[in-house]
């Protein structure tokens, strides 16, 4: 018998198989729920709402602490970096007109970021089944 009479066994099916990492992690940056893409997963600026108001998925499980604010910083710093010193040869600004125009845009590019990228974790948590999003049951009350 050749290769090919014999089929190819069939590859079980990963735990994330039915979770898209990118539409979760889209779904999320919008500040929608990873799951149903329709209610919303902040209750205020960065405050995770426990579960979803739109399906009931369970939101408190994320752990996303630090990290969106580490990378707004790297994104942020990346961006204004190249910009600062490419208007500072060609327009020779002054030192007070560069502090209050890139010292506004960077904390304007960081509070627009931040949600956005909070929300990407989350999701990205959720399709991982990270943290506690992969279990279908609650951990019982000890």
């Amino acid at each position: 018998m050749t290769l090919d009479q014999h089929p190819m066994p069939k590859q079980p099916a990963t735990e994330t198989s039915d979770r898209l990492t990118g539409q979760s992690m889209l779904r999320g940056a919008a500040g929608h729920c990873p799951a149903c893409g329709k209610g919303r997963i902040f209750s205020g600026y960065l405050s995770v709402n426990d579960h979803c108001p739109n399906c009931g998925e369970a939101l408190h499980h994320q752990r996303a602490d630090d990290g969106p604010a580490y990378l707004t910083i790297l994104i942020v710093s990346h961006l204004a970096a190249p910009l600062l010193l490419w208007i500072f040869v060609a327009y020779r600004p002054s030192t007070f007109s560069m502090l209050l125009g890139f010292g506004t845009g960077t904390v304007l590019a960081s509070l627009l970021l931040l949600p956005r990228i909070k929300g990407a974790m989350i999701g990205l948590q959720w399709a991982r089944r990270m943290h506690g999003f992969g279990h279908d049951t609650e951990p019982d009350a000890a």
